[in-house]
């Protein structure tokens, strides 16, 4: 079996007028993600994990700002062709272990229905999908709710 692991980070401002996407939930926020896509920076880095793990290079040379039929897609869309892309490669998903990081709001109790929406997405088990929260105490983009941003680590593998 070969197994291999991906990192991905991503990163969005936060303005008014925009809708919050997190793990393909909407969130009740008086800020939202700017982006092409709806912005969900879980997803995204979640996607760059897999498709560093399966050697494909990164998000925006799949899905790229340039491309306006992207314009607006839901994220959840961009997560079901990346699984795709390193399904096509042979690999599965073993496990994803992320880390959203944002001052406002608190999602704790949100993240049991990400967890179930990414599971849906990809078909895996719930219990292979790990999600935290943290802020940064205030500094930094994050901490004055400039932004948001999000780690994953994803680990794929095949058999030989």
């Amino acid at each position: 079996m070969k197994i291999r692991v991906g990192f991905g980070y991503d990163v969005h401002q936060l303005a008014d007028g925009y809708k919050l996407w997190l793990g393909g939930v909407c969130i009740e926020h008086h800020k939202g993600s700017v982006g092409h896509s709806d912005g969900d920076v879980l997803i995204h880095s979640i996607c760059d994990a897999m498709l560093g793990a399966a050697n494909l290079r990164d998000i925006g040379i799949h899905f790229p700002d340039t491309d306006n039929t992207l314009k607006g897609i839901d994220s959840k869309i961009i997560l079901k062709r990346t699984n795709e892309l390193i399904k096509s490669k042979g690999y599965h998903i073993g496990n994803i272990d992320s880390t959203i990081c944002l001052q406002k709001p608190k999602i704790k109790d949100i993240i049991p229905e990400m967890q179930r929406v990414l599971a849906d997405v990809l078909e895996i088990p719930l219990d292979d999908i790990s999600i935290k929260a943290t802020t940064t105490e205030h500094l930094g983009f994050v901490g004055k709710e400039e932004g948001i941003s999000a780690y994953a680590v994803v680990l794929i593998s095949k058999d030989e």
